[in-house]
């Protein structure tokens, strides 16, 4: 098809908008219910008629369209959500049927969805093996599903995605279609950044602290141990010596009481619970009465890797015990080989700890801002410079993050209306990887 038109529904910031509109597509329509991301929308494609609710659009009255492209809503199926798939309590998973009802009347060509990567496997394959029987009851060809992620493409950024790729069988069947095949270029975060960007998050003294801490925890690991161990670093767990044969809150307060609790502090509790409050967060849940065995081989190896370093730790320990529970954890994901510094790697606080990773790719983007990258070598424009120490380190900006998601030109607002910062980030962390979609479409778009 050398000029195609198609729409775009669960629009977010347009990630299909913005690949198809590379390869020649015009977008004759789309659907975003979130109110600020449709003003955005229209600041960035004034030309495009945009709706609301997909549960509120007159079908009859959309125009007809090459391409159908959706990223509908991934919560249901996210491993990160409830994934209760169809059961949805918020019928989020039930809107896929809306995007049938599309197609059984407007008929396009192609239909080209994105989701998370769970989605395949969810309810052990029956989600999947449901939206591939309705599509294929619409006289649909449907394509087996690929799991593909920039990174694999050379854009620094790990987000794994499904990709649906389906034609209506009044065209053809797919013939000669293939998805493109990753050719693991080299990925190099420092390609995205841009040093001059003065709209940034600074880093709190505290964060900084935090990570001059766990960088001195780093350099002894090295010279007394010669490798930085791969297991997570549990720091709670550094001297503790509570029962782990049954959850402790299976146990008596007798039991517990007089034991090594959190950063190896002696159990005074006057009963149960109070004797759990004074464990790591991890080992006062009640949902099980035996810990998972991962849990356990993590909470063996910390206790044995204490035991070696004792001589050094207990002085150490006195450095985190102010620190909140996610921050006493560490993530090293660099090899035992790297160079065990934090300066020149990327750093994300996260909710299971400080993850530390090689500067070559990103983590994919996160609804949750919190968890927005820190890139600790950066330099800091020069208009903010005071303290020397403080001149380096930051998070990833807003443009950083579009140019990974392939936005480089998105704009974020004008005179009359701006998405916030956080906003920003929770819609790019939502939204539709643009280079992938283009390759992905531009096979189809010549697959015969």
């Amino acid at each position: 098809m050398a000029t195609f038109t198609f729409i775009d529904l669960f629009a977010g910031l347009g990630g299909f908008h913005f690949a198809l509109n590379q390869l020649g597509g015009k977008c004759v329509f789309a659907s975003e219910i979130k109110s600020d991301l449709r003003k955005l929308y229209e600041i960035n494609f004034p030309n495009t008629p945009i709706e609301g609710d997909i549960t509120s659009i007159t079908i009859d009255n959309l125009p007809p369209h090459d391409i159908l492209c959706a990223g509908f809503p991934c919560q249901p199926f996210s491993q990160a959500g409830k994934r209760q798939g169809f059961n949805d309590d918020k019928d989020r998973g039930n809107l896929f049927d809306y995007i049938c009802d599309i197609v059984k009347a407007r008929r396009p060509r192609y239909i080209v969805l994105e989701n998370v990567s769970n989605l395949k496997g969810h309810d052990e394959g029956r989600t999947w093996a449901t939206i591939r029987q309705k599509l294929q009851a619409l006289n649909y060809e449907v394509a087996d599903p690929v799991i593909l992620s920039p990174h694999q493409f050379g854009v620094p950024q790990h987000r794994r995605r499904i990709y649906i790729v389906c034609e209506n069988r009044e065209y053809g069947r797919l013939n000669g279609f293939t998805f493109p095949k990753p050719d693991n270029e080299i990925c190099d975060i420092h390609s995205i950044i841009d040093e001059t960007d003065k709209d940034y998050i600074p880093l709190k003294m505290e964060t900084r602290k935090q990570l001059e801490v766990w960088q001195e925890f780093l350099y002894n690991t090295k010279k007394y141990n010669g490798t930085i161990p791969g297991f997570p670093i549990w720091a709670m767990e550094f001297g503790a010596d509570y029962p782990i044969e049954k959850a402790p809150a299976y146990l008596s307060a007798e039991e517990l009481r007089g034991r090594k609790g959190k950063l190896g502090k002696t159990i005074v509790g006057l009963d149960l619970d109070n004797c759990l409050e004074q464990l790591p967060v991890y080992a006062q849940t009640n949902k099980n009465e035996i810990f998972p065995k991962w849990k356990i081989n993590y909470i063996m190896q910390n206790r044995e890797f204490y035991k070696k370093n004792k001589f050094w730790l207990d002085k150490w320990l006195k450095k985190v015990e102010d620190f909140d529970n996610s921050h006493l954890k560490l993530e090293w994901n660099c090899g035992e080989n790297a160079n065990p510094i934090i300066e020149d790697k990327i750093v994300q606080f996260r909710a299971s700890g400080i993850r530390v990773k090689l500067p070559n790719y990103s983590p994919a983007l996160n609804l949750v801002g919190t968890q927005i990258p820190i890139f600790p070598w950066v330099k800091l424009p020069d208009t903010i410079s005071g303290n020397k120490k403080n001149q380096k380190g930051r998070y990833m900006t807003i443009r950083e993050a579009a140019k990974l998601q392939g936005m480089d030109n998105i704009s974020f607002g004008n005179d009359t209306f701006r998405l916030p910062q956080s906003r920003c980030f929770e819609a790019l962390g939502n939204a539709v990887n643009v280079q992938v979609v283009c390759k992905i479409v531009s096979n189809l778009l010549h697959h015969e």
